[in-house]
């Protein structure tokens, strides 16, 4: 899966996960100020950033920009020389970073909604109010930035995720040709043809939306984390908990990790009944295929039970779905009011205006979609296990390992139960 696509892919990775923090650690310690000195200087603290497109401009963003650039430079200029002959590196190196610049780039657009929040909605609340001195203009001169920074976000949003479906189609290519050269091997295993032909297609389509939902939660997290701490100044007391500091980010925190535990005890059963569900699938379809072509295959009794089959799994996992979506809708709700109920005390005392309350709301909003991407990807997840399971056996088979328990069961028991094909 990812040896056709990848160079050394766990070298790659690792390598990629050590230059990372290397350039993090970079950048929080002589990053900014090599800025600074190169004339990159952030700006003056207590200022505000600009809320129109000014802000994608600032010292401080050139400057990230260049760093990033430079670093991505440097890690593809080693790994394009080191797999010269792998066929797959322009996309699986460049690629790959032009998706993490271009998500990053989309999240800073939410920044930039962000810090146009607070103008916005403390107009409003003035206006509201009756205070004077407020005129028509100054709403749609807002409503005008926030129209240019909506209309850069649809165009940075249209252009990736064309690249990306161009990314993930190549990567679906780089897994075809890998395993049809290794076919021999391979063809044995229960559904080959499916595995090669469904089951990477699928892989692909679920990596075009999970991977970059992953991608984009990290930068989110890096943008927002900040902007939530400074936030958490507004922020003095909390219902039940009293005076915490940095209230808004450990709320995030453990709100997060409480309903991603949450959701990974309950649905842990998933995976594996999505797996057994494509093998009962595969089997019956199997049989109905050999019924088009040979008298007696597909017959009632056969069909019926292999049906069965396919009835009993599903039920199974109409069960354990049921318990889940009692958990996973019970924290969605629970969601929605969590830090509104949390903010009581701070809107009760007047600490804070509503352009505030809507600048918290979203980065909280932010930061705890990014902590709970388990949480809203888990379905998704639990389908991509299965798959993984699956072509893990074609993974086995080319590097003459044992095949995965589940199918060394499933081996067997054909074994036992071979039906002779009469040829036409």
């Amino acid at each position: 899966m990812f040896h056709s696509f990848f160079p050394q892919p766990k070298l790659f990775f690792t390598s990629l996960v050590v230059w990372t923090a290397i350039c993090i650690a970079i950048w929080y310690t002589v990053g900014v100020d090599a800025g600074i000195a190169l004339g990159f200087s952030p700006l003056p603290e207590g200022q505000e950033p600009p809320i129109d497109l000014r802000f994608f401009l600032t010292p401080d963003n050139l400057w990230f920009y260049i760093y990033f650039v430079t670093c991505t430079l440097a890690f593809g200029a080693f790994w394009k020389i080191k797999a010269r002959h792998h066929p797959w590196t322009n996309w699986s190196i460049w690629g790959s970073a032009l998706i993490i610049f271009s998500t990053y780039f989309g999240v800073q657009v939410y920044v930039a909604i962000n810090n146009w929040r607070r103008p916005f909605g403390d107009l409003l609340q003035n206006a509201l109010t009756g205070k004077p001195g407020i005129t028509d203009e100054n709403f749609y001169s807002l409503m005008l930035i926030f129209c240019q920074i909506a209309f850069l976000s649809m165009f940075v949003s249209i252009l990736t995720d064309f690249f990306v479906s161009h990314y993930v189609f190549r990567w679906r290519t780089a897994m075809n040709d890998f395993y049809m050269s290794k076919w021999e091997k391979v063809r044995h295993i229960e559904g080959a043809s499916q595995r090669v032909q469904e089951d990477t297609m699928r892989f692909a389509n679920i990596l075009e939306g999970l991977g970059v939902s992953l991608i984009n939660a990290v930068m989110t997290l890096i943008a927002f984390l900040p902007i939530l701490f400074a936030l958490s100044s507004y922020v003095s007391t909390l219902p039940i908990f009293g005076a915490v500091p940095h209230a808004l980010f450990w709320l995030a925190l453990l709100w997060s990790i409480f309903g991603t535990g949450l959701l990974a005890i309950v649905g842990i059963k998933l995976p594996g009944l999505q797996f057994r569900n494509q093998r009962v699938e595969a089997a019956y379809r199997k049989e109905l295929v050999y019924g088009e072509d040979h008298a007696d295959r597909a017959q009632p009794i056969t069909v019926q039970e292999l049906f069965a089959n396919v009835r009993r799994n599903y039920f199974r996992m109409y069960f354990h779905y049921l318990y889940f979506n009692v958990a996973r809708y019970f924290y969605v709700q629970a969601d929605s009011l969590f830090v509104t109920f949390m903010l009581v005390p701070t809107i009760v005392a007047g600490k804070i205006t509503y352009g505030i309350y809507q600048q918290i709301l979203t980065a909280f909003g932010q930061v705890s979609n990014s902590f709970q991407y388990l949480v809203n990807s888990w379905t998704t997840i639990i389908e991509l296990l299965s798959i993984h399971k699956r072509l893990r056996a074609f993974e086995a088979a080319i590097e003459d390992e044992p095949l995965p328990s589940i199918d060394q069961r499933f081996m067997e028991r054909q074994g036992n139960e071979q039906v002779p094909i009469e040829e036409d």
